[in-house]
């Protein structure tokens, strides 16, 4: 498994792709196995869930209150006038932070577990021969990597993604009106990020994101009846002059879905015996990667 792809995967598990690296996706909606969940149709306004800013503030503990789901995403990468699309679903431990996804990026599938801030992929069968004699995952440990690595913005639970609505100011929100996801009615919302609160309390990351990215992320999420995010699309494009290790500005275009809340999510870890441990590889990838 060649690096570029290896990290294009293990970056799957940031779903905002912030660092300018496609992260995962898929191209599936979600799950219409179970009726409670596809009732919950209203719109935000409606159903006794709060509307406008309120909404969108309350929206990560109200979508984490449901404890599991389905998530899909789709993200694209365009730079040097080339593109890359990475589709991909499984389902997520809303509460943990876990995860368990398969990956697709052109004629290729991985499948990848997050599980208690450790990252592990399987790579397809034709390229596991390169793995060491009996193993047949890669491991990655996010916090050590980010620790050596000096990036703390590729790598993340699929939940943190939407933990920033906690500090939204009423004037960064816009209702835009009502719009059907997956055959659920849903209220749309532009909402603008200020990049600090990314990284609130870390000082060298907010100062990272700023250069990449300027002071605000603009973002689209859609709550449903119960004020729970059933949708949210980011499209990043770095600041001009700031590119990618190529030596090309990287757009990243990452849609993330949540369904069938409730759905079972026993997510583990491979066994050990199976799995090698390539943290410092992907750290020197990523020193390289800020460093360009």
């Amino acid at each position: 498994m060649g690096t570029r792809t290896r990290l294009l995967a293990t970056a799957a598990a940031g779903t905002l792709s912030l660092a300018l690296v496609a992260g995962c996706g898929s191209g599936g909606g979600t799950s219409s196995g179970k009726a409670p969940d596809q009732q919950s149709g209203a719109p935000a306004s409606q159903g006794g869930a709060a509307d406008g800013p309120q909404a969108v503030r309350a929206a990560h503990q109200r979508t984490t209150a449901a404890k599991t789901a389905r998530m899909t995403l789709l993200t694209r990468a365009q730079a040097a006038g080339s593109d890359t699309e990475v589709r991909g679903s499984g389902v997520v431990d809303l509460g943990k932070g876990s995860s368990d996804l398969t990956l697709r990026t052109g004629n290729q599938q991985l499948h990848q577990r997050l599980v208690d801030g450790i990252l592990y992929q399987q790579p397809p069968a034709a390229q596991r021969q390169q793995l060491p004699q009996g193993k047949s995952w890669l491991k990655v440990d996010l916090k050590k990597l980010m620790e050596r690595s000096g990036n703390h913005t590729q790598y993340d639970d699929p939940t943190a993604s939407f933990a920033y609505t906690k500090g939204i100011g009423d004037k960064d929100v816009t209702k835009v009106g009502t719009e059907t996801v997956d055959g659920t009615a849903t209220t749309h919302y532009k909402v603008s990020v200020d990049v600090a609160k990314l990284a609130e309390g870390n000082a060298q990351q907010a100062k990272q994101l700023r250069a990449q990215l300027g002071d605000r992320l603009p973002l689209d999420i859609w709550l449903d009846g119960q004020g729970r995010i059933r949708q949210e699309k980011v499209e990043v494009r770095p600041k001009r002059g700031k590119q990618g290790s190529s030596g090309a500005r990287t757009a990243v275009s990452t849609t993330l879905k949540f369904g069938d809340f409730g759905t079972e999510a026993n997510v583990t870890a491979p066994p050990a015996k199976d799995t090698v441990d390539i943290t410092d590889k992907a750290a020197q990838q990523g020193q390289r990667t800020t460093t360009s």
